[in-house]
């Protein structure tokens, strides 16, 4: 039996693998820049988050309707079920669609057809939660976030991603504050290239709940005290750490430190097609490099039930099942 968990950091555009890519291409009549799976699947490779983010917004060009999104989520989502994933609750960058004339209901209602079946087919639960691209003008992200409000359906929260240098949350201050006040729950990105100083922005400033990464707080021990003290979680991504450099070997990544130090950690797989694996994957990865006992994966798959949106009655079935699983 794998591992219950939820998912928490899982950007659903980070799923598309090369060969749905080049399946939606044809589809759609989409032309990509490269000959084959294989040469596609040979650019994920980079060297920090901008290369990264280029190839990312590059290869979504090819979701263009609801069956394409439906289909992306559907894939992952048998992945997820195969590694233990019990709840998840993922990110959309819907101003990277609506851009290219895609309709954000085309985008929810694709990806909540697929959340639908998941729960009637493979129990898992789910929420959907609206990301803003910092490195787009605040304006922009106070109108998709008009456009989500008539889907509180749906979505179930709002989160700040894409490129962090430069961008600090403090941005997005008066956009955080509108989402909080129309009930919905709000995460950040912050801590991943970004400084320390990002996480207590985006605490302070935005009323984060939950931090996006969040490794660097490492750096601030008055940050990491906090953290541990107000249990807010850190939704850390190991491989996407290691594949953008944040780190420069996993053996030196802050997991364990943080964890040591009282920091709610939880491990999930941020962008798994791009970055070498899916969350499971990474619990692997975690165990090879820095040492993972039963009592630990526990922990970090507890925390991040406990910090999850899930409904009570959810959360403690799936800490039922975590304890079914430790026997």
């Amino acid at each position: 039996m794998a591992l219950p968990k939820a998912e928490l950091h899982l950007h659903i555009e980070g799923t598309l693998e090369p060969d749905l890519a080049f399946e939606l291409a044809g589809r759609n009549g989409v032309s990509l820049p490269y000959g084959s799976v294989e040469e596609l699947a040979a650019q994920y490779r980079f060297y920090d988050l901008q290369s990264f983010l280029d190839l990312y917004y590059a290869t979504m060009d090819v979701l263009r309707t609801g069956d394409d999104f439906a289909e992306l989520t559907r894939r992952y989502l048998a992945r997820a079920s195969e590694q233990g994933v019990r709840h998840v609750e993922l990110f959309f960058d819907p101003q990277a669609h609506v851009a290219r004339g895609v309709r954000i209901e085309e985008v929810v209602d694709g990806i909540g057809a697929a959340l639908d079946e998941a729960e009637r087919d493979l129990g898992i639960t789910s929420g959907m939660i609206l990301c803003f691209l910092r490195d787009e003008p605040v304006e922009s992200a106070d109108r998709i976030l008009s456009a989500g409000l008539t889907r509180t359906d749906r979505v179930i929260g709002v989160g700040l991603d894409s490129a962090e240098v430069g961008y600090p949350p403090a941005l997005f201050e008066a956009v955080y504050r509108r989402a909080r006040e129309a009930g919905l729950h709000v995460v950040a990105h912050a801590g991943e290239e970004g400084p320390a100083g990002y996480v207590r922005e985006a605490l302070d400033l935005l009323g984060a709940e939950r931090i996006d990464h969040g490794i660097r707080s490492i750096e601030d021990p008055e940050l990491v005290a906090r953290l541990a003290h107000e249990r807010i979680a850190l939704t850390v991504c190991p491989l996407s750490n290691l594949r953008l450099r944040a780190v420069p070997d996993l053996a030196d990544h802050p997991l364990h430190r943080l964890d040591e130090a009282g920091v709610a950690v939880t491990i999930n797989s941020d962008d798994p097609s791009y970055f070498g694996g899916y969350i499971g994957d990474n619990f692997v990865a975690v165990r090879d490099a820095l040492g993972l006992s039963a009592d630990q994966a526990s922990r970090f798959a507890r925390n991040a039930i406990e910090a999850s949106f899930a409904p009570e009655k959810r959360k403690a079935e799936l800490l039922q099942e975590l304890e079914a699983w430790r026997g």
